[in-house]
């Protein structure tokens, strides 16, 4: 077997997101692609040689393919051993937690999370460190800088590695250990959750669940964990099969794209629980009979419930939640007496504060939580934490969100996506607001009164470093927000994510349809931002 040094030149576009770079599939495909952008991330490394890496992906269109260039690409920088998940199948989660596991160097895990998979769809890659985190901007923007210089990747003449089948084999001097997908995270959540006290719950003939894997990866996560080990029976996992396309779907646990779900959980014999994952396994939605549980009351609701769990039940040193989330969580942290950040999007900002051990709770409004057991939102975690509170309280979802309203009062929060907006009428629409903001403060749109506007900042408190320009919020007098932003998941055009909240003490006006609640703010927004105008859309496509 040879080690190949082959001529390449540089691409322009390879500058990762808050999530590693995401492009078409056919943007990969191009030779010298992903062999460029892996060959970065080799050469960001301080040392390859003798080291373990971690390698799996959300099973879409090009996840073998790509694996095994990979493979053949560390072989050929000195690795000498890979954990690549069966059949190249490994979670977000679970590719933090076998990373921590065996203290590999890192891993690079191949998803574009919650965009749409097939030939057609997307395609992403991450690499993720020591901690099992992804990667700081640091490290990220060494692997750029690198990316733009690159001459030459490395890259071992190799066949193909079966990946279809567990054990040891070797490509030149390197050994590929195919592993259990699933083992080792499912070791972990038993060590966190009382999993005796939930198959109580879900075996005891009065409770029904419902889990849809939306064909992406957690299928085979859900299925061994909620049907087999806790006993919920054959069939509580819908759409349990990983397919290269997500069966055409658009594996976004949202109200919209989880429609399954939805129509299931708010039809006639509906069950008491339901829940959905995303392409890669690291978001989640909730859902009670005919109840949505938005994913910032859920951050907030686990908080002040987190005692009830085992592996919290010694109580949370701090909770995170990334700047455009509710300030729901803010109101849970100030009665138990512990400190609550708010940092940029992008799970990444919160590795150093549970490393740190000021959070031990972390959640994103995108359907995103999670905690220090790992480094990456954790969506199977979030519904085996909401079982187990459902499984201790015995009461339904929606008595346990309502009384959480009673006690911290409510945070109505929505979240508006415009996606596929023309990227320069989208940077039009941003540079119109940043204009307006100076003269905001003090101005009055009906009952409301600006009391702050800015562009968000962030000075992590770890290490002092500061990331800028992290979204436009626009604060009221009574505690309402408006902020905007671009999002950096996208792989067409840009999306416009507009997040709105107000908070309502009052028990007896908690109980008003959200986009109702919302309403005058939504007014607001436009009249800012004119969004209909420069966005050319007359509604969001997504709204959550």
């Amino acid at each position: 077997m040879n080690i190949l040094t082959v001529a390449t030149t540089p691409f322009s576009d390879q500058k990762p997101g808050t999530s590693g770079l995401r492009k078409s599939v056919t943007a990969f495909q191009k030779p010298h692609y992903l062999e460029n952008f892996v060959q970065s991330i080799f050469d960001s490394l301080e040392n390859c040689q003798g080291q373990t890496l971690v390698v799996g992906g959300d099973g879409r269109y090009y996840n073998r393919q790509a694996i095994q260039i990979i493979l053949k690409m560390a072989a050929a920088n000195g690795f000498v051993r890979v954990k690549v998940g069966h059949r190249g199948i490994l979670s977000t989660p679970a590719a933090s937690c076998i990373i921590r596991k065996y203290k590999t160097l890192g891993g690079i895990i191949l998803s574009a999370s919650h965009n749409p998979g097939g030939p057609n769809g997307d395609f992403g890659i991450k690499y993720n460190i020591s901690n099992g985190g992804p990667a700081p901007e640091k490290v990220t923007e060494a692997i750029y800088a690198r990316s733009q210089v690159i001459d030459s990747y490395k890259i071992l003449e190799a066949n193909d590695v079966n990946l279809d089948t567990l054990g040891e084999s070797k490509i030149g001097n390197m050994v590929v250990e195919v592993i259990d997908s699933v083992q080792d995270y499912q070791d972990l959540m038993e060590s966190l959750f009382d999993f005796d006290r939930i198959h109580q719950l879900v075996t005891g003939g009065k409770f029904k669940m419902c889990i849809d894997s939306m064909h992406a990866v957690t299928g085979p996560y859900a299925k061994g964990i909620f049907e087999q080990r806790l006993g919920a029976g054959v069939g509580c996992v819908q759409n349990g099969l990983p397919l290269e396309d997500f069966g055409g779907g658009h594996p976004d646990p949202n109200l919209v794209y989880a429609h399954d779900l939805v129509e299931i959980l708010f039809g006639e014999y509906a069950p008491d629980f339901g829940a959905a994952s995303d392409g890669d396994g690291d978001r989640n939605m909730i859902l009670g009979r005919k109840f949505f549980v938005t994913p910032s009351d859920s951050l907030a609701i686990l908080a002040a419930n987190a005692k009830l769990v085992p592996g919290y039940a010694q109580g949370l040193s701090g909770i995170a939640r990334s700047m455009p989330t509710s300030q729901a969580a803010d109101r849970v942290a100030a009665k138990l007496g512990i400190d609550c950040y708010e940092t940029p999007t992008g799970w990444k900002f919160f590795g150093n504060l549970l490393d740190a051990d000021k959070a031990t709770l972390c959640g994103e409004e995108s359907f995103g939580t999670g905690s220090n057991h790992i480094r990456e939102k954790d969506g199977l975690w979030a519904v085996l934490f909401w079982l187990n509170v459902l499984a201790a309280r015995q009461q339904s979802v929606e008595e346990i969100v309502k009384e959480h309203w009673q006690i911290y009062g409510r945070n109505y929060y929505s979240r508006h996506d415009y996606e596929e907006v023309d990227s320069e009428r989208a940077n039009t629409l941003v540079k119109l607001v940043q204009e307006a903001m100076p003269s905001l403060k003090g101005k009055k749109f009906g009952n409301y009164e600006v009391e702050y506007s800015d562009n968000f900042s962030y000075t992590d408190p770890v290490d002092g470093s500061v990331s800028t320009n992290q979204g436009i919020r626009i604060g009221f007098t009574d505690g309402s927000r408006i902020v905007f932003r671009l999002s950096g998941t996208g792989t067409q055009g840009a999306t416009l994510r507009l997040y709105l909240e107000s908070f309502e003490a009052d028990v007896a006006k908690q109980n008003v349809d959200t986009q109702v609640a919302l309403g005058d703010l939504i007014r607001i927004a436009d009249e800012i931002a004119q969004i209909r105008e420069n966005t050319g859309m007359d509604k969001p496509t997504v709204i959550t």
